[in-house]
């Protein structure tokens, strides 16, 4: 597929991020100009097991590297902005974002050794940029970190507006409320196309104000009589604003455990966004002598990550915090999609040691950075686009957007709920699907190592967790055939009843499998024959399917 310079159609390509949470990315191209989006990453699935990241696909970028004029980001959240790091090597282009959103990049971009290399440029609300046929304006928005934005890219077929993730709050911690004036002027203008974040599509009413998490907190810290540990995003800037705020209410001073949040809590501060009170912060020794009730830890892990402090610290295996009987934790986070397994099982080993939980808004402690259904409509009416699409959510919440779209006027056929890699053509005729898709599968990040590694290898994961593994050692003299040492049967994570017995008759089961073998059958044969041949025999015999992984040596 290509773009035929100079004309006037736009091509709209999500790469990431719908009928998914996380992993946000969304192309436009224009003749021979490419604006990207967003380059968010994904927390791994349950059954994704050894990885840790997944990132888009960037496969169709890569081709037109050269056509790429910039990477606009519309906030500082690990789902816009975490790809980054595995992506920049591979895409080497200027990025745009707020001096908090940049802020909170460059440490990523430094512990990767990028950020001698990646070109970064700083805008303020209000600001526009130019990136061949697209102009594109930061417009102040209110989402659960402070200097979100929603994008307006001009384009020459019309004036398309990204919400970016959002809630309509009116006292928000910090900064002023989202700038509807300009939206509603924006709308005046007309506008063709609106892509708008639909996470909370699912829910009725407006969301509450962040500043109503202040409210649930104080409380909590005042009756607290032990330590008090407050986990939250390591980039919620404003939670940690108000948490600390009870701290110094109460008379306690705040000890930060998680290198993640110590980062960016220094970058918040430096520019202005994080207001700390002299002598609040304590050093790993001053922790240690603090009284219980003069001390509150603010930590990570609100999601259950297997690494995280909370979760290290809820299972007795955290070098420094160790929790008491009567210790206070929130948790100051719903769960992300996916993520409901590990915070409940830190949850669960909380409450083992003694310590009492307060946890998600039910104890008035979080408040979702996400507008729901009213505030989707209000922003559906100030911009009053000819087309819709919905944005930032699993399928069901894009197909709720897309309802709400066509209940407040929009018509059905301007309504496209799509998902990743559908190409979208964007000229003087309109908004319309054209057929063609672009890759968009998952690339994983396991250790160090960018791998899109295929059901294949997850498969042998799973094989591996659930039944083990049998290394069967087996020499063979090569002109002959013959069997001159072993067969060796070596397990591990495999038990079975009477495993010496079971192991002689397989041992035996091998070399009846060999003997049908002529001498020329060659390596791939004498391997493919004891895998499928075992792997049948100890299925009968056991009722199960390790991995069978033979080593047959020529001599």
């Amino acid at each position: 597929m290509t773009d035929t310079p100079g004309s006037a159609q736009l091509t709209l390509i999500p790469l990431g991020g719908l009928g998914e949470i996380g992993r946000n990315m969304m192309a436009l191209s224009c003749g021979g100009d490419i604006v990207v989006i967003d380059t968010g990453l994904m927390f791994p699935e349950q059954e994704m097991l050894g990885v840790d990241l997944v990132i888009p696909d960037i496969a169709w970028l890569q081709e037109r590297v050269a056509n790429i004029r910039g990477i606009v980001l519309t906030h500082g959240h690990e789902d816009h902005i975490g790809a980054l790091p595995y992506v920049l090597p591979r895409l080497p282009v200027p990025v745009y974002g707020t001096a908090l959103t940049l802020g909170f990049l460059r440490n990523k971009l430094r512990e990767h050794g990028l950020i001698e290399t990646t070109e970064l440029h700083t805008v303020r609300p209000g600001d526009s940029r130019s990136f061949g046929c697209f102009d594109v304006e930061w417009v102040h928005a209110t989402h659960s970190i402070p200097a979100a934005c929603a994008l307006v890219v001009r384009t020459p077929v019309g004036v398309i507006v990204h919400s970016g993730d959002f809630k309509i709050d009116s006292t928000p911690v910090q900064g002023e409320p989202p700038d509807l004036a300009r939206l509603a002027r924006i709308g005046d203008e007309g506008v063709l196309l609106l892509l708008s974040d639909s996470t909370n599509a699912e829910q009725e009413g407006t969301t509450p104000s962040e500043r109503t998490v202040g409210e649930g907190l104080a409380p909590i810290f005042a009756a607290a009589q032990g330590r008090i540990l407050m986990a939250t995003f390591a980039s919620n800037i404003s939670r940690l604003q108000q948490a600390i705020n009870a701290a110094q209410a109460c008379g306690r001073r705040c000890f930060i455990v998680g290198r993640s949040m110590l980062k960016n809590i220094k970058v918040a501060e430096e520019l202005g966004y994080l207001h700390v009170p002299p002598g609040m912060f304590v050093n790993p020794k001053e922790h240690e002598r603090l009284p219980d009730d003069e001390l509150a830890i603010l930590c990570t892990g609100a999601q259950g990550e297997p690494l995280s402090a909370l979760v290290r610290i809820a299972a007795g295996e955290h070098r420094m915090v160790s929790l008491r009987e009567a210790d206070t934790v929130i948790i100051s986070a719903n769960p992300i999609p996916g993520n409901e397994e590990s915070v409940h099982r830190t949850i669960n080993n909380l409450y083992r040691r003694g310590a009492r939980v307060f946890n998600s808004s039910r104890h008035g402690v979080h408040a979702s950075g996400h507008a729901s259904r009213e505030e989707l409509k209000l922003l559906l009416t100030l911009t009053r686009p000819r087309y819709f699409i919905p944005v930032h959510g699993e399928y069901r919440h894009l197909a709720l957007h897309a309802a709400l779209a066509r209940s407040v006027g929009i018509p059905a056929e301007r309504v496209l709920a799509i998902d990743n890699g559908t190409v979208i053509a964007i000229d003087e005729h309109g908004v319309r699907v054209t057929g063609e898709r672009v890759r968009t599968g998952y690339v994983y990040v396991d250790g160090l190592s960018i791998e899109e590694a295929g059901d294949v290898v997850f498969r042998d994961r799973q094989q591996l967790a659930q039944d083990g593994v049998i290394l069967v050692v087996l020499t063979v003299e090569r002109s002959s055939g013959a069997v001159v040492a072993g067969p060796d049967l070596v397990s591990r994570g495999f038990v079975a009843d009477d495993a010496d017995a079971l192991f002689d008759e397989a041992r035996e089961h091998v070399l009846s499998l060999v003997s049908r073998l002529t001498p020329d059958a060659g390596y791939n044969a004498w391997q493919g024959a004891i895998h499928e041949g075992l792997s049948r025999f100890l299925y009968k015999k056991t009722k199960r399917r390790p991995l069978i992984l033979p080593l047959v040596t020529e001599v």
